[in-house]
């Protein structure tokens, strides 16, 4: 079977690390959203005033509904962000805003990891939806031993899980790269003056969401790559 009991502990173990790092990034967050930062600007006013000083004229700052819904729309043009980042006016605001202008920014310099990311969207998005039916027909047990062969599966599985182990270890750069970006920004522009620090630390918490959704990602496909050489010795 494809799914077993050492593949739903390894899931477990990593989602109680990303429930843990997004427990710690909402209270991070939830507590930087009450510190004023020294400008009074809105997230809407920070995300337009760094297109601005960036010389992008063809990006708008819309707010989108949610909580933490924040990204930037590359087929759009648009700088999307929750209700609160968007009209408030503190340190996680400014942070988030920032974080989201500065993929517009990778986006207007044709940034490569971030073209490499997006032209990997669609690839990603079918091999999850296959890997779901995988896992689905294992669990039932007549897709693996009545239609195809185990090794079969297991190399589709490692092919599979591959495409989306790599896309979420290409997202970190995009990442890191946005979020420094916005740093250099906030810093330069005197936007958040002596919160520089806690806007730093709000941006590395967001940045460990994926680098946690990455390692689990890596860990699954090791396992099914260890499973695959021990059919062979």
């Amino acid at each position: 079977m494809i799914f077993d009991p050492v593949l739903l502990i390894i899931a477990i173990i990593f989602a109680a690390i990303g429930w843990l790092v997004s427990r710690r990034l909402k209270s991070r967050f939830k507590e930087y959203a009450q510190v004023p930062i020294a400008s009074g600007l809105s997230g809407k006013e920070v995300a337009e005033k760094m297109l601005r000083e960036n010389n992008i004229h063809d990006v708008q700052v819309v707010s989108v509904a949610g909580q933490l819904t924040d990204h930037y729309n590359p087929q759009k043009k648009t700088v999307n962000l929750s209700p609160d980042v968007y009209s408030g006016s503190n340190v996680a605001s400014a942070a988030v805003a920032a974080h989201e202008t500065g993929h517009a920014i990778q986006h207007a310099t044709a940034y490569g990891f971030l073209h490499l990311r997006s032209s990997m969207v669609p690839v990603v998005s079918l091999s999850s939806r296959m890997l779901s039916w995988v896992f689905i027909a294992s669990f039932f047990m007549a897709f693996s031993f009545q239609m195809f062969s185990y090794d079969f599966v297991l190399w589709l599985v490692i092919i599979l899980q591959g495409v989306v182990t790599l896309f979420s270890f290409i997202t970190l750069p995009v990442e890191i790269d946005a979020s420094n970006r916005a740093l250099a920004w906030l810093q330069g522009s005197r936007v958040t003056g002596a919160e520089h620090d806690k806007a730093q630390n709000a941006l590395k918490w967001a940045a460990m969401t994926y680098v946690v959704a990455a390692l689990g990602s890596l860990a699954v496909l090791l396992y099914y790559i260890m499973i695959l050489l021990g059919r062979r010795d």
